[in-house]
């Protein structure tokens, strides 16, 4: 179940605000005493999270299915993509769903229910955590997440079934911008830079593959070195773009790796301001990746 994008903090009744995490989504699926680990993509993430694979493996359930975000947290205890991708620091599991509970399917429940049965079930520690809910009044939780330094808050209605898919009793609300965009190529090294210069990114607009800019910072030397073996294979001739930049030196590629931006603003000719590189998305696939739309006033 995923949440949609809407542009300002609201409050309503019979809705819950809690914590947006800026991890990678996993669900956890635990039968007798073999548990597994999937992301987004269902990749199989178990070999990567084992203190999480085993620590849901010791839940008092036979049967189980958990959704929820691996995070990294800093010294503010504010999650971090970036130390998540990196490989700095320990990962904790966030738990905000229960799916199945000993074999009964909860998807058809409400979420208030499925929230009691996950209550049952995961109890906070270091390394599995129950999702942090803010406040009662969205306003609030969102002066909140902003004080906190959140990457925003994640609104849902009490009332709903969980659907696999986008939905509209899920909604979140950004205090910082970050999103996922396609690598369509790179530009080449100057001075003493090694490998590649900036990265050309993309995203999808109505079938189309648009060009929204170049990053190029946030990257160290181990990073460039990284990212430029995994470009080898991709390089290519022929651009995907329907707006490719008219600048010499670039090398593209095929559109498959997705990289997490962190940017000031989408401007009006839809090009990112101030992108900041974060790190690469294994976990999402380049077609999911669509142009964020700018909008205003109340959610829908």
């Amino acid at each position: 179940m995923l949440a949609t994008l809407v542009a300002q903090p609201f409050d309503r009744p019979g809705w819950v605000y809690e914590e947006k995490y800026d991890g990678e989504r996993i669900l956890a699926y635990k039968e007798g005493s073999r548990v597994r680990l999937f992301s987004r993509s269902d990749k199989d993430d178990t070999s990567r999270f084992p203190t999480i694979a085993a620590a849901v493996g010791r839940l008092a359930r036979s049967t189980l299915l958990l959704d929820g975000e691996v995070v990294v947290f800093d010294q503010r205890n504010v999650s971090r993509f970036q130390l998540l991708q990196e490989g700095k620091g320990e990962p904790s599991y966030a738990v905000f769903d229960c799916l199945f509970d000993d074999g009964k399917d909860l998807r058809s429940a409400p979420l208030s229910s499925r929230r009691q049965a996950l209550e049952r079930v995961v109890a906070s520690n270091h390394v599995l955590l129950l999702s942090h809910r803010l406040s009662p009044n969205g306003l609030t939780a969102f002066r909140i997440a902003k004080d906190k330094g959140y990457e925003g808050v994640v609104a849902k209605d009490l009332s709903s079934p969980y659907e696999e898919d986008r939905s509209p009793f899920w909604l979140k609300v950004k205090v910082h911008q970050e999103d996922e965009f396609v690598i369509v190529g790179y530009t080449a090294p100057a001075g003493s830079r090694k490998h590649f210069g900036a990265l050309l990114l993309a995203a999808h607009d109505h079938g189309s593959l648009r060009y929204v800019g170049k990053v190029g910072t946030g990257f160290n030397a181990k990073t460039l070195a990284t990212l430029y073996e995994r470009f080898r294979p991709l390089v290519t001739r022929e651009t995907t773009l329907v707006d490719s930049p008219r600048e010499r030196g670039v090398t593209f590629l095929r559109p498959r790796l997705v990289a997490q931006i962190s940017y000031r603003e989408l401007t009006n000719a839809r090009k990112l301001r101030q992108p900041v590189y974060l790190g690469l998305r294994d976990d999402k696939s380049a077609d999911d990746v669509v142009l964020p739309e700018p909008s205003s006033g109340p959610p829908p």
